[in-house]
């Protein structure tokens, strides 16, 4: 079984691999290149799909390959007892995992395949795991699928979905000298806003697991001039929202919550993923790792998986603070507990 050090130099080669998004070519014919001495590689653009097909069921191990983009960070760099360096959490640290997993494992009851894709860090349209779950329609057939994302040493079940929406209210232009001419589309906004702001986040508890349903302004934009009143006010509210809610559902909540607004109109949505606290996989997957099962309050691929009825599950090493951060690093335990844990799973 392979230990720390061996994942942990994966994980540096990895590191020192520069792959932010839309970039990904060179960490792909790397990876494809390693890997093409254990397994069938399948490449598809800068993604790879690799693994043995026999027709026993499906096991998928599921990762990124890019990063977001440098902040100054130098190579990767072992400091007590971390990984430091970009994309060391998020997530290479996955990546080296997966990496040996194919390398190492050759499981009685499962067919192992890794899909590593590229553009998950940037816009929803450029992510290439659902082009692959289309091109290649026999990997939705996986019983389980394991999401390698930092995951903070837990079991994170599901994720919560994400809309967002351009909420607009509208007024009429005037000089500001004399605002009575017109109508001030942002302060229009100003109970709207201050309901947005006293909002509590709504605990949803599903399966066991409390999940929570928060709805945010993240952007504003509105006026001209500093002497015009301004005729629109423009907002962006996203919202997050709960497993047991459908992206109708979803939708449905958001317009009523925005009602006072005189245009509401869907920018993006992506579907929450489902928990599957109760697939025998995911408790085999919690007694060989000791790992607690979890909420995901975030949105990840998960989803996506579950969208084509793929079971699957958040289960990698690194910590989600850290990821994206200047600092990013990764606790080289955390490799080894993710591995031995698959790897009994899968033996």
């Amino acid at each position: 079984m392979a230990g720390d050090s061996s994942l942990a130099a994966t994980t540096a080669w990895l590191v020192d691999i520069p792959s932010p998004t839309g970039s990904e070519d060179a960490i792909a014919t790397e990876v494809s290149g390693r890997l093409e001495r254990s397994v069938p590689v399948i490449r598809t653009s800068n993604s790879l799909v690799a693994g043995r097909r026999t027709g026993r069921p499906l096991f998928l191990v599921v990762g990124h390959l890019d990063t977001v983009p440098a902040q100054g960070q130098p190579s990767a760099s072992v400091r007590d007892g971390r990984m430091h360096g970009l994309g060391s959490t998020d997530m290479k640290g996955g990546l080296a995992v997966m990496i040996h997993l194919l390398e190492g494992i050759r499981p009685e009851t499962h067919d192992l395949v890794g899909v590593f894709y590229e553009g998950e860090e940037g816009p929803a349209s450029g992510n290439m795991l659902e082009p692959l779950l289309l091109e290649h329609p026999w990997l939705q057939e996986a019983e389980f699928a394991v999401v390698l994302e930092p995951c903070d040493r837990e079991i994170q079940l599901g994720c919560n979905g994400a809309m967002n929406a351009s909420v607009v209210f509208s007024g009429v232009a005037a000089h500001s000298a004399r605002p009575w001419a017109g109508e001030n589309a942002i302060s229009k906004a100003g109970s709207f806003l201050a309901g947005m702001h006293g909002r509590e986040p709504v605990p949803h508890v599903i399966g066991g697991l409390e999940y929570f349903e928060v709805m945010s302004v993240t952007r504003a934009e509105g006026g001209v001039a500093n002497n015009v009143i301004p005729a629109e006010f423009r907002l962006n509210v996203n919202y997050r929202f709960t497993p047991d809610m459908t992206v109708e559902a979803a939708e449905l909540r958001l317009r009523e919550e925005c009602a006072t607004a005189d245009r509401v109109e869907i920018v993006d949505a992506a579907p929450a993923g489902p928990a599957h606290a109760d697939h025998p996989l995911v408790s085999a997957l919690t007694l060989a790792s000791g790992a607690r099962l979890a909420p995901k309050q975030g949105w990840t691929d998960v989803a996506r998986l579950g969208a084509y009825g793929i079971p699957a599950v958040n289960f990698g090493p690194g910590e989600t603070a850290l990821a994206h951060r200047q600092d990013e690093s990764l606790a080289l335990a955390d490799l080894d507990l993710v591995y031995s844990a698959l790897a009994a799973v899968l033996s």
